[in-house]
C-alpha cells in the first residue's frame, strides 16, 4: 500500500512528458560592467567592506583582492612598505596582506623569541636587508641567514667579519659593503660577497658612529671631531675634511641628497648637539634647536626624506626636524612615559617609529598621528638592559641588548 499523500511521478501518471529542468538564476548584472568601473566601484570601500566582499564569491574575492584596491588603504597604515613619497619598499608581496599584518603591528600582537644569547654584557649595532641580519658582537661582525619562511633567523652565522683589535661600535650595510667603526680608533671596509677588506686609522678614540654613501664615509669619534672619508679610486682612506666639534660624536648621518651630513653630540658645551655641515666643504650650514639642556647628547639620528630627520637621545625625546631651509626647526616631539633615554629609533619613512629605551629593554611603537605611545615591550626581566639597537621589516622587528638578540613576529594570527 503506497504512502499517503506521497507525490506522483509523471510516469505514474501514465504520460510521457519529461521532467523539466530546474531553471537557473539570470546573471547578475554586476558582471556586464566593464572591470575599469567594478574597481572603480570597489575603491570607495575601506578594509573591512572589501574583506566582507571578498566572502560573497571567487570572482568577487579575486577582484577585492587586487593590489590596486589596497594601496591606497596601505598607504594609511603602520608599516605597510609605503613611504610618504608613495614608494612601495615591498614590492611582490601582496598589499592586502600586508595591510593585516599591519593590524598586528598596531594592536601590538606578536609572538616573541630570543633567538640568540652570549655570555658577556655586549653593546651591540646591527643592520638587516632581505637576506640576512649582521649583528656586531665584540670586534666581529657576523651575518645570519633570515630563514626563507619567516620564522626567524639561523642560529649559527654563514660569514664573520673582522679587522678590529677592539670591540665595533657602529657599523653600516650599504650596497655590499660594510663600513665599521672601533674602539681602536680605526675603519674597516668589507665587501660582503668577496674577501675584500680594508681598514685605515681614523679617529684618535673611538669611532662612535659611522655613515657611508656616494663613496663617502662620514665618521665621528669620542675625540671631538667628524671626518670625511674618500673610498674612490687612488684615493681610498684619504680624510677630506676633518670637523672640529668641540663635543664628543655620538651619532652621524649623511644627507639622502649627498649634500650634507648631520652629527649628534653628547650636549656637554654651549652649543646645539644636532649640527648640519657641508659635505663638500666641511663647513657649517646650520644648528637644529637651542633649548637642549646640558648633558642632552643626542645617540641616534635617522633620515626619513632629504627634508624630515627623527633623532633621539639623553632627552628622553624623540624629535622630528623640518631641516628645509626656509624652516629648521622641530615640527614634532614625543616624550618616553618612563623618563627613559632613547638609545635608537629606526622609521617606516610613513607613519610608524620604533625606539629602544635604556632600562629593562623597553621597545616601544609610535604612530607620528598621536601624541602618546601605541604599544610598548618589555624584553629584558629581571635583569635590566637598554635596547643598542633595533631593525624591522614588514613582518618582524629585531632588538639588540646587551646579552641577547631578540625578534617579534607580527605575522601571527
Amino acid at each position: 500500500m503506497g504512502r499517503k499523500g506521497s507525490p506522483r511521478s509523471p510516469q505514474a501518471e501514465g504520460g510521457s512528458r519529461a521532467a523539466s529542468p530546474p531553471s537557473s538564476s539570470p546573471p547578475s548584472p554586476l558582471w556586464v560592467l566593464p572591470e575599469e568601473l567594478l574597481l572603480l566601484i570597489c575603491s570607495y570601500l575601506d578594509a573591512q567592506a572589501l574583506g566582507r566582499l571578498g566572502q560573497v564569491c571567487r570572482r568577487l574575492r579575486f577582484l577585492s583582492s587586487r593590489d590596486l584596491l589596497w594601496r591606497r588603504i596601505a598607504r594609511g597604515c603602520l608599516n605597510s612598505g609605503f613611504t610618504q613619497l608613495g614608494t612601495d619598499l615591498e614590492a611582490g608581496i601582496p598589499v592586502k596582506e600586508r595591510v593585516k599584518v599591519s593590524q598586528n603591528w598596531r594592536h601590538g600582537r606578536c609572538q616573541r623569541e630570543t633567538v640568540l644569547k652570549w655570555k658577556c654584557n655586549l653593546m651591540p649595532w646591527m643592520e638587516l636587508d632581505r637576506e640576512y641580519l649582521y649583528l656586531s658582537q665584540a670586534e666581529n661582525i657576523q651575518a645570519y641567514r633570515l630563514c626563507p619562511d619567516g620564522t626567524g633567523l639561523q642560529r649559527h652565522p654563514q660569514a664573520i667579519f673582522s679587522g678590529h683589535r677592539e670591540d665595533v661600535c657602529r657599523f653600516v650595510l650599504v650596497n655590499s659593503h660594510i663600513v665599521s667603526g672601533g674602539g681602536d680608533g680605526n675603519i674597516v671596509l668589507h665587501k660582503i660577497h668577496s674577501s675584500y677588506s680594508f681598514k685605515f686609522s681614523a679617529h684618535e678614540q673611538e669611532v662612535n658612529c659611522v655613515d657611508f654613501q656616494g663613496g663617502l664615509i662620514v665618521s665621528g669619534s669620542r675625540d671631538r671631531t667628524a671626518k670625511v672619508w674618500s673610498l674612490s679610486a687612488g684615493r681610498v682612506g684619504q680624510c677630506l675634511h676633518t670637523v672640529q666639534t668641540e663635543d664628543r660624536v655620538w651619532s652621524i648621518a649623511i644627507s639622502p641628497l649627498l649634500s650634507s651630513f648631520v652629527t649628534g653630540t653628547a650636549c656637554c658645551g654651549h652649543t646645539s648637539p644636532l649640527r648640519i655641515w657641508d659635505l663638500e666643504s666641511g663647513q657649517l650650514l646650520t644648528c637644529l634647536g637651542t633649548d637642549f639642556h646640558r648633558g642632552a647628547g643626542v645617540l641616534d639620528v635617522f633620515y626619513e626624506t632629504p627634508s624630515l630627520l627623527l633623532s633621539c637621545g639623553y632627552d628622553t625625546y624623540i624629535r622630528y626636524w623640518d631641516i628645509r631651509t626656509s624652516t629648521r626647526k622641530c615640527v614634532q616631539e614625543w616624550e618616553e612615559p618612563h623618563d627613559s633615554a632613547l638609545y635608537c629609533i629606526r622609521s617606516d619613512k610613513n607613519h610608524m617609529i620604533a625606539s629602544g629605551s635604556s632600562y629593562y629593554g623597553v621597545v616601544r611603537l609610535w604612530d607620528k598621528r598621536q601624541t602618546r605611545c601605541l604599544q610598548s615591550f618589555h624584553l629584558s626581566s629581571p635583569t635590566s638592559s637598554p635596547v643598542y639597537c633595533l631593525r624591522f621589516s614588514t613582518t618582524h622587528l629585531y632588538a639588540a641588548l646587551a646579552s641577547a638578540l631578540h625578534v617579534l613576529d607580527f605575522t601571527a594570527p
